[in-house]
């Protein structure tokens, strides 16, 4: 028998998966859905793409939660990462060289890629050598982009530059407010045993490791306190009130609780007493 805190999780959790070599970010995605699908899960979805040999970072979302993922991938990537020169090319050179990729740049998504091929905008934040193996003329790296942003795109456009380089392995740290650090990060392995423990009635681990949606919506958006009165209309999907959360300032998206309990995500507006109208409504 399923606790009713259990349920909540997996009714409206996320999991801060590490995704193995091998399969797509739907079919990792997948496969964690499975494990849990005896405990209620029905729908899933991940909070951005990675390539199949690619590892590391990929938040899943558990049934109703997955209405929330155009909030989530939209932030930040963090990766690390193995680059393959194909000729020498002294250490500050390169350096100065990756240093030109920094800020706004523009990107054609590679051949193989699911969307339009169409040069895009994209924002490189940072781009570091951590170390260099001359022998092997491999490059350990570390870099923070806008999500979208294609990292083996981006090392052989720098290749283009120096004369050649192409990513060899890669491994997302980050993703957002998700992190490899993040003490409820697990694997496929970990997810399944804590799952088994949870079917014999053992819960502790499972629930440690689902992160209650609202408290993740949290660190990412504006939040903002609504009267009590108003909650019932709310969840009916009538608009917000200035009224209904007296004088604030507000961003264009946030997201409206009532203590503890979230309501909805809303788009700011002005309309008058109208200031907020819903994009999406837990009901």
């Amino acid at each position: 028998m399923v606790s009713e805190k259990l349920k909540e999780l997996i009714e409206f959790g996320i999991i801060n998966l590490d995704k193995p070599t091998g399969p797509t970010s739907f079919q990792a995605a997948e496969m964690a859905g499975k494990i849990l699908k005896e405990l209620g899960v029905k729908k899933f979805s991940h909070f951005g793409t990675l390539d199949p040999a690619v590892t590391g970072v990929l938040p899943v979302a558990l049934n109703r939660a997955c209405k929330l993922t155009g909030w989530f991938m939209k932030k930040r990537k963090t990766y690390v990462g193995i680059m393959k020169l194909h000729k020498e090319i002294d250490e500050k050179k390169l350096s100065e060289e990756m240093d030109k990729f920094l800020g706004k740049i523009m990107q054609l998504p590679p051949v193989k890629s699911r969307v339009k091929r169409e040069e895009r905008e994209r924002e490189v934040y940072s781009w570091d050598i951590l170390e260099i193996d001359k022998e092997n003329k491999e490059v350990l790296f570390d870099c923070e982009v806008e999500a979208g942003t294609y990292i083996r795109k981006l090392i052989s456009d720098l290749g283009d530059k120096i004369g050649g380089a192409h990513m060899s392995e890669l491994r997302r740290t980050k993703a957002g407010i998700f992190s490899e650090d993040d003490s409820n990060f697990v694997n496929l392995y970990e997810l399944e045993k804590a799952t088994q423990e949870a079917k014999e009635g053992k819960e502790e681990e499972l629930i440690k490791i689902i992160i209650p949606a609202e408290v993740a919506l949290k660190k990412i958006i504006q939040v903002v306190e609504v009267k009590q009165e108003a909650v019932k209309k709310l969840l009916t999907g009538k608009p917000l009130f200035k009224q209904d959360v007296g004088k604030i300032e507000l961003d264009d998206n946030f997201a409206v609780f009532s203590g503890d309990r979230l309501i909805g995500v809303y788009r700011k507006t002005d309309e008058g007493e109208i200031i907020g109208r819903a994009e999406w409504v837990r009901n």
